[in-house]
């Protein structure tokens, strides 16, 4: 069975040009197909601010109302995965930008009104994935780069970026044998927030249960580790955490960072 590589790409690498283009560099540099998909939330703030659209959180989930909808429809969808794109292609990568909405790669359902109403966010499944689509484009050579964003009803929904590379990895782990990689700016998941030398090489779900217990995890990382163990429960062959520079080392991989496994 043939790898693929699905990298989720986020943190403060998109808002530090150099530490971007050292990070497509690295991707590029891969020699299998491969999917990127990108966040942006804080670029998408900077960007609101200067609008005049004031970005709301509850813990630490941004609330996305209606003009945040279009915000970062715009802003993801947009600026960010255009300059992506367009700087794969110069790295000689045929780098497609897309949405969930694009060739119906991603629906959603809309997440329903509950203790808390998040606006136009979509949740998703592996069900959701236009399989057929997506492999076709990848025997193609074609790189798809995923914007956070899905669609339900002809309405675009932001959605969570590690969900949707977590989702991507478990639905192609049926063609592909799949290396599903968190990229931030950390080095993987510490022992201890302040100490970036603490990175626990290899954690299972029941060292996971532990640190989250003793509060040891930052809220930052735990979208990636609930979307992480997900995957790996679900087929996918292996995941890992870390910073780009050790986890995208010459070769595409490295096992450095921090290895996700069930035991």
């Amino acid at each position: 069975m043939n790898k693929l590589y699905i990298i989720k790409i986020g943190g403060n690498v998109l808002d530090d040009p150099a530490a971007l283009k050292k990070f497509l560099q690295d991707f590029a540099s891969i020699k299998y197909p491969k999917i990127l998909i990108h966040g942006g939330g804080k670029i998408a703030t900077k960007i609101g601010e200067k609008l005049g659209i004031e970005s709301k959180y509850v813990d630490g989930r941004r609330i996305t109302d209606e003009p945040t909808k279009d915000l970062v429809t715009m802003v993801y969808g947009g600026l960010i995965n255009k300059q992506i794109v367009a700087e794969l292609q110069t790295m000689h990568c045929n780098a497609l930008g897309v949405t969930g909405a694009d060739g119906n790669l991603l629906k959603a359902t809309r997440r329903p009104v509950r203790e808390i109403d998040y606006g136009f966010v979509g949740d998703i499944t592996v069900e959701d994935v236009n399989n057929t689509l997506l492999y076709f484009l990848l025997k193609q050579n074609v790189i798809p780069v995923f914007a956070p964003l899905t669609h339900e009803e002809g309405v675009m929904l932001n959605t969570n970026a590690d969900t949707i590379a977590s989702v991507l990895a478990v639905s192609l782990s049926k063609h592909f044998e799949v290396r599903l990689i968190f990229c931030f700016e950390k080095p993987g998941v510490l022992l201890d927030v302040n100490d970036e030398k603490s990175v626990v090489t290899r954690l299972t779900e029941q060292g996971y249960q532990g640190m989250l217990q003793a509060g040891q995890l930052a809220d930052g990382i735990l979208p990636k580790l609930e979307n992480a163990f997900a995957a790996i429960r679900s087929g996918v062959k292996e995941v890992l955490i870390g910073e780009h520079t050790h986890l995208l080392a010459n070769t595409g991989y490295d096992t450095r960072g921090t290895l996700i496994t069930i035991t």
